[in-house]
């Protein structure tokens, strides 16, 4: 029987490799290394976070300073705000009571 066609027949000539055999070493390879397809034990797998016991005896004083100072500072901008929405009611509600024809 005569070699397919791009490739030599002899025992000791390279073989000239197709697009879909080397796509097929690969898939080979990653199913051994478990990449392939759903599975419960992925290897070359990694998260964004570390997972670590707490350390209570050392707290992150810069992390609670600035969620306390963060908390303080949107405190301080609603109060702000409110007083601000209580006086702009407060005018609107005396301008609204003026039924004087001369001033509109």
């Amino acid at each position: 029987m005569a070699a397919p066609p791009g490739r030599q027949g002899a025992a000791g000539s390279a073989l000239t490799a197709r697009p879909c055999d080397k796509m097929a070493a690969a898939l080979r390879a990653a199913a051994g290394l478990r990449l392939a397809g759903p599975g419960h034990g992925l290897v070359f797998t990694r998260s964004a976070f570390v997972a670590r016991k707490n350390n209570y005896e050392h707290p992150n004083w810069f992390g609670v300073g600035l969620a306390f100072s963060t908390s303080a500072a949107l405190w301080a901008l609603l109060f702000k705000q409110h007083n601000e929405d209580v006086m702009e009611y407060e005018r609107r509600k005396e301008a609204s009571k003026h039924k004087c024809t001369g001033c509109s």
